[in-house]
């Protein structure tokens, strides 16, 4: 799926990506200050999420409870050093816990990511709108 948006279209492109039925570990690839984050927290709120949504950066995670009981883990894994700091907070737990499991900075993990994900991919295009890609 391919998708050119403007900021100010979040909200229709976090429905026709749950739409699309991902998998429901995301890995979300782009480069800093891209949209990423912002993505991610339409995302949880078209989910349920009421909670106030942030960045996990020096946290790591946020959880999130969802109206169907399960929930919503918003990884930022920018500052780790090793995939070592990844494991010690249980990471293993997160993502094999059934539950949506959004990731940013996945590179930093990547041979801890299962084999069953999905991707989206964000580019920023030169008139300002955003180039979604999810595979």
């Amino acid at each position: 799926m391919n998708i050119i948006f403007t900021l100010d279209q979040i909200q229709e492109v976090a429905e026709q990506i749950l739409a699309s039925n991902p998998k429901k570990i995301i890995l979300f690839n782009g480069e800093m200050g891209v949209g990423k984050t912002t993505l991610i927290k339409q995302l949880c709120k078209t989910l349920g999420v009421t909670d106030a949504t942030s960045s996990p950066t020096f946290s790591l995670v946020n959880e999130y409870q969802i109206p169907d009981g399960k929930k919503v883990y918003h990884f930022d894994f920018y500052r780790i050093k090793q995939e070592t700091e990844a494991l010690d907070m249980g990471v293993d737990d997160y993502l094999y816990s059934g539950n949506w499991c959004f990731i940013e900075w996945s590179e930093k993990i990547e041979n801890l990511i299962p084999e069953e994900h999905s991707t989206i991919s964000i580019e920023l295009l030169e008139d300002g709108k955003r180039k979604l890609t999810l595979d």
